[in-house]
C-alpha cells in the first residue's frame, strides 16, 4: 500500500505558525509517528507553497497509488486548477484540513477540492491525516 502525503502552501511552518491553531509539532516529525502506526503503508512526503508544483505531484501520483492525502492549504479555497486536477486522475483523494476550517474566517468554508474527493476530514490537528490513512486501510 502506497499512500502519497501532499502539503500545501505553509505547511512547511508547521511546528512554527500559529502554534494555538495548528500545534507544536513540524510535519516531519509527525510523518515519523505515521510510519511507526502504520507500519503497512509506504509513505512518500510532497510539500510546496507552488501551486503548479501541487499539481504536478498529484498527476504523478494520481494513476498508480492507493490513496493521495491532500492538505492543500490556502489553495483549497482558491485553486480550480487543483480541484481540476483531483477530479483528473484515478487515485482517490480525501482532502485534509488540520484546523476545522468552518470554525474559521468565512471563505475558508469553500474547497475546490471537496467535490472531486473521496472525503473530507478537518479540525482534527495532525491525527486528522490518521483518520485520513484509516479510510484506506
Amino acid at each position: 500500500m502506497q499512500i502519497a502525503i501532499i502539503n500545501g502552501p505553509n505547511l512547511n511552518l508547521l511546528g512554527k505558525r500559529e502554534p494555538e491553531v495548528y500545534g507544536k509539532v513540524t510535519f516531519e516529525d509527525y510523518l515519523e509517528t505515521l510510519k511507526e502506526n502504520f507500519p503497512e503503508v509506504r509513505f512518500t512526503y510532497y510539500q510546496s507553497n507552488i501551486e503548479g508544483e501541487l499539481i504536478d505531484k498529484i498527476q504523478e501520483f494520481g494513476f498508480s497509488y492507493t490513496g493521495i492525502i491532500l492538505n492543500a492549504g490556502a489553495y483549497t479555497h482558491t485553486s480550480i486548477g487543483i480541484g481540476d486536477a483531483v477530479k483528473a486522475i484515478t487515485t482517490p483523494v480525501i482532502e485534509v484540513h488540520i484546523s476545522n476550517t468552518f470554525s474559521r474566517e468565512s471563505f475558508r468554508h469553500q474547497s475546490y477540492i471537496s467535490g472531486n474527493a473521496k472525503g473530507v476530514v478537518l479540525g482534527f490537528g495532525l491525527k486528522s491525516y490518521d483518520l485520513a490513512i484509516q479510510s484506506f486501510l
